[in-house]
């Protein structure tokens, strides 16, 4: 609740005294009025007093003399009249006075009426102001309270993101030595690879090698069978051709020598052109390691 401002105090007296003023704005217009007529009363009895003051007095009598009458023994018109106005005046005067002796008791009772009235008020305003109070301390006091909890769910925000800070932390702290621990696996695995990779290149190397060496030991294997074979060939075409002549010359001293019992070409001996005995004919489908 916002607390009025000085302009809004300043009006609330305004009228407060305004309201007070015109309790008694009555009562002043009467005395007013009265005042007036008092006046005007004065002035009417000073011209009174001052025609009778012109009339000078008769020596033969107790009346007064006016100019312009008989000097008879009857009293004076002029003052008979001047008390009948007079007697007027103070008749309505006072009935004027008891007019207004009622209506100042009226406005007595108006008055305590007001003041009874301007008690309450008082007494309900000084409630009021003790509720206003009241009110505004327990305003404050909730403030109060509304501050601590703001100060409360501060620290606690602070703390809550202090520790989130500290998790994270600690969260990169256990993937950093995660990703280490695995950096570090990855560049043995990756090392391993490396010098498997070597081995595997070595072992494929020298098995290419072996291969060559078989390969080669295979060419050399069936060159020498091939110069093997050919020799062969040649030799026995040479063969051949010596048996070819040398049929007809020995035709004759065969068929002598075949009637004892000897066998046509047992105890030959095949002799090569560098006259060494040549081995037996070997099969051309044999291999070279036999």
């Amino acid at each position: 609740m916002a607390e009025p401002s000085w302009q809004e105090i300043v009006r609330i007296r305004l009228v407060e005294r305004n309201a007070k003023q015109a309790t008694f704005a009555s009562i002043i217009e009467q005395y007013r009025r009265l005042a007036q007529q008092t006046k005007l009363l004065k002035e009417r009895n000073t011209a009174l007093l001052k025609a009778v003051g012109s009339v000078g007095p008769n020596p033969s009598s107790s009346t007064v003399h006016i100019p312009g009458t008989t000097g008879s023994g009857e009293d004076n018109p002029v003052r008979a009249a001047f008390i009948g106005s007079l007697e007027s005046q103070i008749y309505s005067l006072r009935e004027e006075l008891a007019s207004m002796y009622k209506i100042q008791g009226q406005n007595a009772q108006r008055l305590l009426a007001m003041n009874e009235t301007l008690r309450e008020k008082e007494e309900l305003s000084r409630i009021d102001a003790e509720s206003l109070r009241k009110a505004r301390d327990e305003i404050a006091h909730l403030k109060r309270k509304v501050d601590q909890h703001n100060e409360i769910m501060t620290e606690k925000d602070r703390t809550a993101q202090v520790r989130k800070f500290f998790c994270r932390a600690t969260r990169l702290l256990v993937l950093h030595d995660e990703i280490n621990t695995l950096q570090l696996e990855l560049s043995q695995i990756e090392e391993r690879n490396q010098i498997l990779a070597k081995d595997n290149a070595k072992l494929l190397q020298r098995w290419l090698d072996d291969k060559q060496a078989q390969a080669n030991k295979m060419n050399e294997a069936n060159d020498f069978y091939e110069d093997m074979r050919s020799r062969h060939q040649a030799v026995v075409s040479w063969q051949v051709q010596a048996q070819g002549g040398a049929t007809a010359s020995t035709s004759g001293t065969a068929s002598s020598q075949s009637g004892n019992g000897v066998r046509e070409g047992e105890g030959e001996t095949e002799i090569t052109t560098a006259g060494q005995r040549s081995q037996p004919e070997m099969r051309q489908d044999q291999s070279p390691n036999g």
